[in-house]
Parts: C-alpha cells; sequence; structure tokens
C-alpha cells in the first residue's frame, strides 16, 4: 500500500462524491425555499478583523475565549477566520448601506465556518453552516416565519421526529433585574460551581447555563427562570410569537434555561433538535438580535436569524437514506482510432444538448468498455466501431433493461433522447 506523505489537519475533513451529491441536494433546497420567503445570497468573507466577533459574540464566551482561530497578519492586524455568520452579514449590511434599500432586507448564505473544538460526530473544526439573516422587522412573526421555513426546509429533506424549543431572554430593559436575581442565587451556591462558572459568575453569568459539568447543570436547573422577569414589552412579543408558532401548527416547547451561546441575542430565541443524533441534537438554532447593527455602528435595525449546522444534518440524512450518485446518460464505447475521434465529436453534440456524456477515449476491448459503462451506471452505452462508421449508424445499447438497435449519425441527439425516455419500442 502506498504511504500517504500528507493527511488533513485534525478535526477537518474532505467531502468526497457521493456525499457531495447530498450536500448539493440540500444546498439546493435551501436555495429553493429560501427564495419562496425573498431571501437573496449574500457572500461574505471567510476572514474578517478579530474585533468583529470580540463584540458581537462577547470576550467572556468559550467561543472567542476557547475557540477562535486568530493569527496576524504581515500588517500585525489581528485577523480571525469567522467561527459563525451573523455578525460578517451584520458587518456587510452596513459597511455596503444596505439600510437604505427598501425595507426588509432578506439574505441567506452558506460557507465554512471555523472552531477549535473537540472532534465528534458530527462536529468539526472546520464546518459548515446555511444561515438567514432579516433585517427592519420588529414582528414577532417574523420568528415564527423563520420557524417556518426552518421547518419547510427539513421536511422537504425528509427529516421526522423535530420539536422547537423556544425561550425568550428579554431585552436591555428587563435583563439587569434577571441578572441581579441569578447573581444571588448563584452567590449562594458558588463553593458547588466549577471554576468556569465561578468566572462567568463575575463576568456573564447568563453563560452559567451553557456548563456541561453535571453539578453546576443540577445547580443551575433550579436558578430563577429569565421568562419569570421579562417586561411588559417582552411579554406581549413573546407571547404574539408563541400565537403566530400556534397559527402555522408548528409543535413547540418552552425552555427556560436556553439562552444561546451568543452575546449578541435580544427577546426572541430557538432550536430545532432532533433526538437522532444523541447527544448532539440540535439541527438548527437562531434568535433575535435587534441591538446588534447599532452596536457595529449602523442605525437602530431589528433583526433575527438562524443557522443550520451542515454536518449534523447531513450525518442525520445519512443515517436515513442511501446516497446514490446521479447516473451518465451516455457512455460512448468505440473501437478504432477513427471511431474514437468521430466519438470525440459525438460527445461534444450531445454535451452541448444537455446531456451528460462519458468517454471511453478508445482504450480496451468493446467487453471491458462495457464493464467501465456498466460500473458509470450509464443509462446508454452508444458503440461506434469502423464498421459503424462506414455504414453511417451507431449501436446504441439502453442498459436499463438491455434493449439495443441502431441509430443514424445523422439522427444521433434525437435517437438518443428517444432511447432516454423509453419511446423506442422494446
Amino acid at each position: 500500500m502506498m504511504s500517504v506523505k500528507f493527511r488533513t489537519i485534525k478535526g477537518v475533513q474532505d467531502i468526497l462524491p457521493p456525499k457531495t451529491y447530498l450536500w448539493q441536494r440540500v444546498e439546493d433546497a435551501a436555495r429553493r425555499i429560501f427564495s419562496l420567503f425573498g431571501f437573496s445570497e449574500i457572500r461574505t468573507p471567510i476572514m474578517e478583523f478579530t474585533e468583529l466577533f470580540i463584540r458581537s459574540i462577547g470576550e467572556d464566551t468559550d467561543i472567542v475565549e476557547k475557540e477562535m482561530y486568530t493569527f496576524q497578519d504581515r500588517a500585525g492586524r489581528s485577523i480571525t477566520l469567522r467561527p459563525e455568520g451573523t455578525a460578517s452579514v451584520v458587518r456587510a449590511y452596513i459597511q455596503n448601506n444596505l439600510y437604505n434599500l427598501p425595507a426588509p432586507q432578506k439574505f441567506y448564505y452558506c460557507g465554512p465556518m471555523f472552531r477549535y473544538e473537540r472532534p465528534q460526530k458530527g462536529r468539526y473544526r472546520q464546518f459548515h453552516q446555511i444561515g438567514v439573516e432579516a433585517f427592519s422587522i420588529d414582528d414577532p412573526y417574523l420568528e415564527a416565519e423563520l420557524i417556518e421555513m426552518l421547518w419547510l426546509l427539513l421536511e422537504h429533506l425528509g427529516i421526522e421526529d423535530l420539536n422547537t424549543e423556544v425561550n425568550s431572554i428579554g431585552c436591555t430593559q428587563c435583563r439587569p433585574l434577571y441578572k441581579e436575581n441569578l447573581l444571588e442565587y448563584l452567590k449562594g451556591n458558588m463553593d458547588s460551581l466549577c471554576s468556569d462558572c465561578k468566572r462567568r459568575y463575575q463576568h456573564n453569568p447568563l453563560r452559567v447555563f451553557d456548563c456541561k459539568v453535571d453539578t453546576c447543570k443540577g445547580i443551575i436547573s433550579s436558578a430563577p427562570k429569565i421568562t419569570e422577569f421579562l417586561c411588559n414589552t417582552c411579554k406581549e412579543h413573546f407571547s404574539r410569537f408563541l400565537s403566530s408558532l400556534r397559527k402555522l401548527d408548528i409543535p413547540y416547547s418552552i425552555n427556560p434555561s436556553m439562552v444561546r451561546g451568543l452575546d449578541y441575542y435580544t427577546r426572541t430565541v430557538f432550536e430545532v433538535t432532533t433526538t437522532a443524533l444523541g447527544a448532539q441534537n440540535a439541527v438548527a438554532a437562531g434568535g433575535r438580535y435587534d441591538t446588534l447593527v447599532e452596536e457595529f455602528g449602523g442605525p437602530k435595525t431589528p433583526a433575527a436569524g438562524f443557522a443550520i449546522g451542515m454536518e449534523r444534518l447531513i450525518t442525520l440524512l445519512e443515517e436515513k437514506t442511501d446516497t446514490e450518485p446521479p447516473q451518465p446518460d451516455v457512455y460512448i464505447v468505440s473501437l478504432g482510432t477513427d471511431a474514437t475521434d468521430r466519438a470525440y465529436t459525438i460527445a461534444s453534440t450531445l454535451r452541448r444538448e444537455g446531456l451528460w456524456t462519458e468517454l471511453s477515449y478508445g482504450m480496451g476491448s468493446l467487453k471491458s468498455q462495457l464493464r467501465r459503462a456498466d460500473r458509470f451506471r450509464a443509462k446508454l452505452a452508444l458503440i461506434i466501431g469502423e464498421d459503424e462508421l462506414k455504414r453511417g449508424t451507431l449501436t446504441c445499447k439502453r442498459l436499463t433493461d438491455g434493449f439495443q438497435g441502431e441509430i443514424k449519425l445523422t439522427d444521433v441527439v434525437s435517437d438518443i433522447k428517444r432511447f432516454l425516455n423509453h419511446d423506442q419500442d422494446t
């Protein structure tokens, strides 16, 4: 066996056929469904100035403290590979003055993100997200509509046994009072908290809800609930959001401990989960972030969005369905130099007609070339040799059912389409 000199870095992967066809299926479905809701694609750089993510995600989050890929460029500037997509879209929204366009502005993106995490099933250090962001809509129906769009996509892909977990984390008016009560509760349990939660207590107490340590999880489960401290405006927003979900027949459960791992969220947060992936059960997550555009220097702009973890979704789809690569329409078998030259021109003609055509390049006997056509799973084998050239014909064999016949070189396109459509009598 040949030794491999170079290998992928730990935590990243090559995505190869036939799996790439499954990725394309998901991406194509997302584009179709998102367009029904008026979302347009946006493409942002995978590198940004580090301060962008520190400002948006939060300096005391695990992402910023432990997981970002940050380096200095040749000019000494701190650069970070994007760990999530929202901050870049907000930056692009402001930098390109998109707020001057007719509201609302709605975007979707698809691409790689980077976090230094422990690799596990469905989680990589280079991972991929499909996300959406909607600007200038304050109506809580927006969050329900985003979840509806997400459910439509997952149902289209055949994902079942889904649930939506929702919560409201309040706003800048009501959250301070909740923090006071949370701090008082945590202070009484300080000796039992892990070192990370003790630090979070000092800097950002809501982050304790992200802790995975069992002792902390037990303490936090009895902590005050943020929904008990919402101001009247946030209560009304959350109530209307839940009412919208019910009108759309979207099942949900309220999870008062959900705060999400990013500091920019306000009011509504949500996750779509499934039990099919074990402990890593979140397929997609998002929420509202009404202050982020203003914090980045733009005008006061309400906004909301979500992101889908592609690796987890692909893992789920692989476990449910077989991934079959698409089939070539035609495989041309050629015997002899002149026949092979003619095969090239025939292939060119068929491809211009939108038919996927593979060539044998005249390599091997008739039998071996037909075996390769079978391995390619081609629908038709087109056989051309010296005798066929003299007669001005081709032998066409439909590999799906074995039917075989002759077609004229002058009628090759129309006859092949007829063979493919099973219009020829068998």
